[in-house]
């Protein structure tokens, strides 16, 4: 068994008997200690008594007279996202439904929450004892990437914060170089990529994210996400489902696709149309993905049985920024989720 991603909260929440994540008031203490939340030397007599009255009791009211009290308008601006975030997190079964209800019901809070809570979720689909490669293509769902493509056509995907950091600091050599012009042969580089081979090394970093990935085909980061994916599918619409990459979609019959963020849906719907797509564009396409589902029966009856096609794609600035939200809002699935 391994604790990894601890600081996320996840080890805070409750588990149900369905196996779902509950909210409790240990991870909502856990959130008021945050940075944007943590009183500071500034901090008003009316923001310290808030935050003393929450710390010991997360679920209490909190009135509009309360927030307008507080003199630093930064302070009453994350409370009340705060406030709004725990509303739902409360009024949810688990925090799957929460989650999925962002989405459903419109977002209402910052991307750092979103992200957040993906992450708890993805630790606890994943487990205690995941492949580590999976635990780092996980990664990929919650934190941006950016991507290169090298000279010798290896296509890197690094963590966006630590490329931001180590290209300052110097800790990747080279490597702010090759993300930002794109055009650096990977033998140059002093970079940490996990492999098959160094796999286990992962454990040491888990909360660093500054190991790069290859996302080629038949390297095991690719095969790692697409576990990923599939697991993440079934853990939030109990339908089975295996994912593999392909190289085109060669099919007459092509039905439906999702797209794994922004810049691949738009490609995929423009192909699908049959509009033409410039070879910029195209080049940006990082990797299709087949779906099939193991019981035609939880597909849409019109087209239970055939494949979904799935894509993502880095954009111009070379960030790739999946939505794992996109495969519960839009897959054909027989039942509404």
């Amino acid at each position: 068994m391994r604790d990894y991603w601890t600081s996320c909260g996840y080890r805070l929440l409750a588990r149900g008997a369905d196996g779902r994540l509950t909210l409790t008031d240990d991870f909502l203490r856990a959130s008021l200690l945050r940075p944007e939340l943590a009183p500071v030397p500034e901090s008003c007599a009316a923001e310290l008594a808030l935050h003393d009255r929450l710390v010991a009791a997360p679920r209490a009211a909190v009135s509009a007279a309360e927030l307008a009290a507080l003199a630093d308008a930064d302070a009453r601006d994350n409370y009340a996202i705060w406030l709004r975030f725990r509303s739902r997190l409360a009024a949810a079964p688990s925090i799957e439904a929460a989650y999925a209800g962002l989405f459903h019901e419109g977002v209402d809070v910052p991307p750092l929450f979103v992200q957040q809570l993906t992450q708890i979720l993805l630790r606890h689909i994943l487990g205690d004892a995941p492949p580590p490669l999976q635990a780092r293509a996980a990664e990929m769902l919650f934190r941006p990437q950016k991507i290169a493509v090298t000279e010798d056509g290896a296509v890197m995907a690094a963590d966006e914060h630590a490329v931001e950091l180590y290209a300052t600091t110097g800790g990747f050599g080279s490597l702010g170089e090759l993300l930002q012009q794109n055009r650096t042969p990977l033998r140059t580089v002093d970079l940490d990529v996990l492999d098959g081979d160094n796999a286990e090394s992962y454990w040491d970093r888990d909360e660093r994210h500054d190991l790069a990935v290859s996302l080629n085909r038949g390297r095991p980061a690719l095969d790692a996400l697409c576990r990923v994916l599939e697991r993440w599918v079934d853990h939030f619409t109990g339908a089975a489902v295996t994912i593999r990459p392909q190289r085109e979609i060669d099919d007459r019959r092509w039905v439906w696709h999702v797209g794994l963020d922004a810049e691949a849906s738009a490609l995929l719907n423009d192909l699908y149309n049959r509009v033409d797509v410039d070879d910029d564009r195209m080049g940006r396409l990082l990797c299709l993905f087949e779906l099939e589902f193991a019981n035609p029966a939880d597909m849409r009856p019109a087209i239970a049985g055939r494949p979904v096609y799935l894509a993502m794609a880095m954009d111009r600035d070379q960030r790739l920024k999946l939505k794992p939200q996109n495969l519960l809002l839009n897959l054909p699935l027989s039942r509404p989720q």
